[in-house]
């Protein structure tokens, strides 16, 4: 049985790690810089307009937003990072709250990181990517919006980010857009192999 991601619910929006659920079963985070497709990526994978609120302002998620899919497995909608207008105090208390999430929440089985397909490695997703490596967490890159470029130019990107994460372990990545739907299968058959259902 494959999980049906339409049947979601959410759960709890914390600020602070203590208040999370009990750290059991299976959960999956959603990561990524501001103004990513974060949002629109967990909508349309959800099949859900609202489930994440997309912004005209990048930022405005500044809380650990969870949602059910099934008893014991969640999705989990990490802060987005890295928006000029966000002051530099809130930006290190979400460094520090991420990173301590990533390196002690034993029933985090994956890291989806949304990445811009127009753009480069920042310092975030190197982070990020560097975080997942150290505490032995499977990385899933989602390159978003790749309805941008055209195939030829959205396979150079791909091969050029697979250079820069060669050093890293169980890294794989895939293009996606959440406006012609394209890689959703594939966002879906990793998620279903991370929470056990394949």
């Amino acid at each position: 049985m494959t999980i049906n991601y339409q049947n979601i619910e959410f759960l709890t929006s914390v600020a602070e790690l203590t208040q999370l659920p009990p750290d059991e079963g299976t959960e999956v985070a959603f990561a990524g810089r501001s103004n990513v497709g974060k949002s629109s990526a967990l909508n349309t994978l959800t099949r859900k307009r609202n489930l994440a609120r997309t912004s005209k302002t990048p930022g405005r998620t500044q809380l650990i937003n969870l949602f059910e899919l099934e008893p014991d497995k969640r999705l989990v909608d990490l802060p987005g990072y890295g928006y000029a207008k966000v002051s530099r105090s809130i930006k290190e208390r979400w460094q520090k709250t991420l990173g301590q999430y990533l390196e002690n929440r034993n029933c985090l089985k994956g890291i989806v990181l949304l990445i811009d397909i127009r753009h480069p490695l920042k310092e975030f997703d190197a982070m990020m990517a560097e975080w997942a490596g150290q505490a032995q967490i499977p990385l899933h890159i989602l390159l978003t919006k790749a309805d941008k470029l055209t195939r030829n130019h959205a396979n150079k990107s791909v091969m050029e980010k697979k250079k820069q994460l060669k050093d890293l372990p169980e890294v794989s990545i895939q293009t996606f857009s959440s406006v012609n739907k394209s890689g959703l299968e594939e966002l879906e058959a990793q998620l279903n192999t991370w929470f056990g259902s394949l």
